[in-house]
């Protein structure tokens, strides 16, 4: 079994999922939006897309991934 592509071309693949963005964001759409695929085969992962470009691609990130990420910074 391969695994899963850790990006997607387009948004739009993710259908059914709720796009956050940061209490901390301005209106000036210059921030990031993520979400969690409920089911299919990116159950689980997180995803983050630019929110000028909301049918533009994203990034997929397992749980472990973007925890480390987020620490990385701290």
């Amino acid at each position: 079994m391969s695994a899963l592509p850790r990006n997607v071309p387009s948004s739009s693949e993710l259908s059914g999922v709720r796009w956050l963005r940061s209490s901390y964001s301005t209106g000036a759409n210059n921030c990031v939006e993520a979400a969690r695929p409920r089911s299919g085969p990116r159950a689980g992962l997180l995803a983050v897309r630019d929110s000028k470009d909301p049918q533009g691609p994203a990034l997929l990130f397992s749980p472990d991934s973007w925890t480390g990420f987020l620490t990385a910074f701290h």
